[in-house]
């Protein structure tokens, strides 16, 4: 079974997440940068949604030692504040981080259509 690993401080967001996601996926969650780290490491992940904003490391430095332990997992940045960290991810696009980013909130459709996209490929919805 595939794992996704959704790392958020709001549990709200962490439940909209394993609620959309729980029939197609394991889907462990983390309250912080690091443990989503210590997650990463336990468990490699198949896909990861990662907030931005979080106490302690943020989603940046959260991404780039991602890119040490989980290297060539897809990452989906969820956030309501992508213009307040838009130098640090061009810093970390240009040194050669792969990411994406989406807007919050996602409603339940869009994550799984996210999901189905990485696990299954665009073949998935071409019905």
């Amino acid at each position: 079974m595939k794992r996704i690993l959704v790392i958020d401080d709001e549990p709200g967001v962490r439940d909209a997440f394993s609620d959309a996601l729980d029939d197609m996926a394991q889907v462990d969650t983390a309250a912080s940068g690091e443990e989503g780290l210590a997650k990463a490491d336990e468990a490699t992940p198949d896909l990861i949604f990662l907030d931005l904003k979080m106490p302690g490391i943020d989603g940046v430095e959260t991404l780039r030692r991602l890119q040490q332990s989980a290297a060539g997992v897809p990452v989906f940045i969820v956030t309501a504040f992508h213009r307040e960290f838009m130098d640090r991810l061009q810093e970390a696009a240009q040194a050669g981080l792969l990411f994406n980013v989406l807007d919050k909130p996602l409603d339940s459709d869009q994550i799984r259509v996210i999901a189905r996209s990485v696990f299954e490929g665009p073949q998935a919805f071409e019905q």
